[in-house]
């Protein structure tokens, strides 16, 4: 059993963080007030089915919030007048305002996985009761009130309608800009075009033949994956395929959990983030390792299939990764094998590329280059790019040389007695040398 400091460490700075996330005061004062009394309830449920509480248990039950000493008889007492869980006190309010019904799904995920590991419990009583809250129906206009506080190995970029919405022709131009990729620019625009025409068929009572939108980007690290992940999200809202818009990114850490029947939970919260949007899980094929094949990622690669079937109007999934990789990731499972049958191939940078990434990144910052100082960053990209080897990280090495540039140029502008101006912008053949 867990140490009761440490567990009530872990507990506390999950659940302080979360009112103060919301937007909403009432709802942010309505969890403070009834969240410690309800996640309690969580806990005897929980821990009474593994038979009778412990001393141990006591000691993790006074530490949740602020509840006094509660004895062993009393904790007993209270775990036997205990009916079946039921919503949280705050659901009804939550119901109204889906970001922060999704972000309490996440914590409460969070929380539930705490109370599992802390007392040795079986969690297979948890499971159907996040399920069932997930699966409950929101009103249909709200208004979002609250930002979803992202877990270890996940990211969630802003939703479309969070900002000022962009028309289709300012998303298609928007991915023109994108350095190379031509032949991912080209397979997006006709996968663009294919659901757009399958929608007018759809609105002529033509025959729609069935259809994935599901995902597979393969390439190495550093080649636009991700950017293009959010534009299609961005897309796919703009024709009406997706209701959000948003992109969830996540890893095997944001999805897989160390204890058996947690990592279903975890994965649950993650695609309840993602409903509306894009989910993006960045190498996915490390959720189906080799050589071992009682590896928890193939529970959280169950879970999402599911999920896939459940959501299949309003989840997309893409999954990516190194290519010989995730070809293998694909072939490990026949589930993923008839849901991912769209692959774009995301080829590395060139030198010229490189180049080209190198100069808008000074662009963007307010730096110029002298031409003997651009003459030998041109070399470096193009060495860069023919003695590329494994570790070779495109658009991340360019970053990496930019900010380490930057650096040697503070520290040399730094020793002038009054630089100017153009002092301050330039980076010279010094700044570049021997990078």
């Amino acid at each position: 059993m867990m140490d009761a400091a440490l567990f009530s460490e872990q507990y506390t700075a999950l659940t302080e963080a979360f009112p103060s996330q919301l937007t909403n005061p009432v709802l942010a004062e309505l969890f403070r007030r009834d969240g410690d009394v309800f996640f309690r309830r969580c806990a005897l449920a929980l821990w009474k089915t593994d038979g009778p509480l412990t001393r141990g248990h006591v000691d993790l039950y006074n530490s949740m919030g602020r509840t006094g000493d509660v004895s062993l008889e009393d904790l007993r007492s209270l775990a036997d007048g205990m009916g079946p869980l039921g919503e949280p006190p705050f659901w009804p309010r939550l119901q109204s305002e889906p970001i922060a019904r999704a972000a309490f799904l996440t914590l409460l995920s969070q929380v539930l996985d705490l109370l599992v590991r802390a007392a040795d419990s079986n969690s297979r009583a948890v499971t159907p009761y996040l399920s069932s809250l997930g699966r409950a129906e929101a009103p249909a206009e709200v208004s979002p009130a609250a930002v979803i506080p992202s877990t270890p190995g996940t990211h969630i970029h802003p939703e479309a309608d969070e900002e000022p919405e962009p028309i289709l022709e300012e998303l298609l131009a928007e991915l023109d800009d994108l350095c190379g990729l031509d032949q991912v620019k080209a397979d997006v625009r006709s996968l663009i075009n294919l659901v757009r025409v399958r929608k007018l068929r759809e609105e002529a009572n033509l025959p729609v033949p069935p259809m994935s939108l599901h995902l597979v980007f393969q390439g190495n690290p550093g080649t636009g994956k991700t950017t293009v992940a959010r534009l299609l999200a961005k897309l796919y809202k703009a024709i009406g395929v997706l209701s959000k818009g948003q992109l969830v990114e996540v890893d095997r850490t944001g999805l897989v959990a160390g204890y058996v029947g947690q990592t279903a939970l975890k994965t649950q919260a993650v695609i309840q983030q993602a409903l509306g949007g894009v989910l993006f899980i960045d190498e996915a094929y490390a959720l189906a390792p080799q050589d071992n094949a009682n590896d928890f990622g193939r529970e959280a690669i169950e879970t999402l299939l599911k999920a896939m079937e459940d959501h299949r109007k309003d989840l997309i999934v893409i999954v990516a990764g190194y290519t010989e990789l995730m070809g293998r990731f694909i072939n490990s499972n026949p589930g993923l094998e008839s849901r991912f049958n769209k692959y774009l191939t995301f080829a590395d940078y060139d030198g010229g590329q490189l180049m080209d990434i190198f100069r808008s990144l000074c662009q963007k910052n307010g730096y110029t280059l002298t031409p003997e100082a651009e003459n030998l960053i041109r070399g470096v990209f193009q060495e860069l790019y023919e003695n590329r080897d494994e570790n070779f990280g495109n658009a991340r090495d360019v970053r990496n040389i930019f900010e380490t540039a930057i650096a040697r140029q503070a520290d040399r502008v730094s020793a002038m007695d009054a630089p100017t101006r153009e002092d301050l912008m330039t980076l010279t053949e010094s700044d570049l040398d021997a990078l």
